[in-house]
């Protein structure tokens, strides 16, 4: 998998460098909307899509993808079939 992530690439405003794993999670102050967590996909996301892994995460982490309108139901279809999906949110600005 390239850069290691199973689908493309993390949310951009989550892992401001998605080299250096150990990079605290908090996200910048942003100039552009993230973009859609679909492998290819440039889109503007509009949902986050928050899961976990249940044999590698503890019940109350959660790792997220952002989606556009388009890849919402595909990423969360992959998450849900895995039994990893826990909440799909609108996307707020904060």
């Amino acid at each position: 998998m390239p850069g290691g992530f199973p689908r493309g690439r993390p949310a951009s405003f989550l892992c401001p460098d998605p080299d250096r794993r150990d990079v605290s999670v908090n996200p910048p102050e942003a100039t552009e909307p993230p973009v859609c967590s679909a492998k290819g996909c440039r889109q503007p996301a509009v949902w986050s899509l928050r899961w976990n892994n249940p044999r590698l995460h503890t019940p109350e982490r959660r790792k997220t993808w952002v989606a556009c309108e388009e890849h919402r139901g595909h990423l969360a279809d992959f998450l849900g079939d895995r039994g990893f999906l826990r909440e799909v949110e609108p996307l707020t600005a904060k």
